[in-house]
């Protein structure tokens, strides 16, 4: 009954503090207080820790430290999503889930989110590190039924309300690396981004949008191939983060995102957050593209997203994908 166990934890969280009796949760649930006890011996055993009030009822005080559906779920109806959100306890990857799930006709919005990924992908193939439970593996799928064109800046729009969610909750600026990297305010990776879509001659048909978010852990404990520019949420806000509501507000957070996109009014905060979480402005890079490669001094984004860089006295050059290098001056 994952359902009921989701009710009864997200009566608790609406609690905060206060101590919630078994009369009142089977009154609300309408079930036994037999079958309330059941499942908080249940949720015991999954690492909930509840402590009785005497006369008064229990408190929820403390929750796992990995992404569990009911808790998840609570916090989720908590933070009032309504978008159907899928948990799988592992999978290949989350956006080829999502693919999956569009191409056999699910309704769109929805999220698929894996407590690990087996073949987590980045952007150019990439492998995306993803066993380690507690992190965040999530996609978002839309039918957006877009002209391409139009989903240019989509990505960095996701990226920059991504880091102006985690500044408001927590007070920590990420940095947005164009154009799908967020860092830490020491320069460490904490989130990738990946985008992909199904084309039509003039439609965008099926939009994937993915995060790879680092929550726990140290960068010593990570893949030896990643410690070394990899960072987490909790190392850079320097405090526990409970991966659930984590989770359940970033989801929230990028739907909103969605939103605004679709709507158009997102061109209203982009220039200003970009502005604020860019990291490349005056720094010397190489953008690899299909063709040659292009080096030069980025001098922001156009309204579009695209790169700007001076490339040798006034002449400047406008990137609208590729991979950025930085380079020694």
């Amino acid at each position: 009954m994952p359902a009921l166990d989701g009710s009864i934890l997200l009566a608790f969280l609406r609690a905060g503090d206060e101590p919630v009796s078994g009369d009142r949760l089977a009154r609300e649930l309408g079930v036994s207080r037999v079958a309330v006890w059941a499942r908080l011996e249940k949720l015991r055993k999954a690492g909930f820790v509840f402590t009785a009030a005497p006369r008064r009822g229990y408190r929820l005080a403390e929750t796992p430290r990995h992404l569990e559906p009911s808790l998840l779920e609570a916090h989720l109806r908590h933070a009032g999503v309504q978008t159907p959100v899928e948990f799988l306890a592992a999978c290949d990857s989350t956006n080829s889930e999502a693919e999956r799930r569009l191409a056999v006709g699910a309704e769109a919005p929805f999220a698929v989110l894996a407590g690990r990924q087996t073949a987590g992908r980045g952007r150019l193939g990439r492998r995306w590190h993803s066993e380690r439970a507690g992190n965040l593996y999530l996609s978002l799928a839309f039918r957006p039924f877009l002209p391409p064109e139009s989903l240019r800046p989509f990505t960095l729009w996701m990226g920059l309300a991504l880091c102006a969610h985690v500044e408001a909750r927590h007070g920590v600026r990420l940095g947005l690396k164009w154009p799908n990297d967020l860092l830490t305010p020491d320069g460490r990776k904490v989130v990738g981004m990946l985008t992909e879509a199904r084309v039509d001659a003039d439609s965008v048909r099926e939009l994937v949008f993915g995060v790879g978010m680092n929550f726990i852990g140290r960068p010593q404990d990570m893949a030896e191939d990643v410690r070394q520019v990899a960072g987490t949420l909790e190392s850079a806000v320097g405090a526990r983060v409970d991966p659930n509501v984590e989770a359940a507000l970033i989801i929230r957070a990028l739907l909103e995102a969605w939103e605004q996109f679709t709507e158009g009014t997102w061109r209203r905060a982009f220039r200003a957050r970009w502005q604020k979480h860019d990291v490349l402005t005056g720094r010397s890079v190489r953008v690899g593209l299909r063709g040659k490669p292009v080096a030069g001094v980025v001098d922001g984004v156009d309204e579009e997203g695209s790169l700007i860089l001076r490339v040798g006295g006034r002449r400047r050059a406008v990137v609208s994908s590729g991979e950025v290098t930085l380079r020694r001056r």
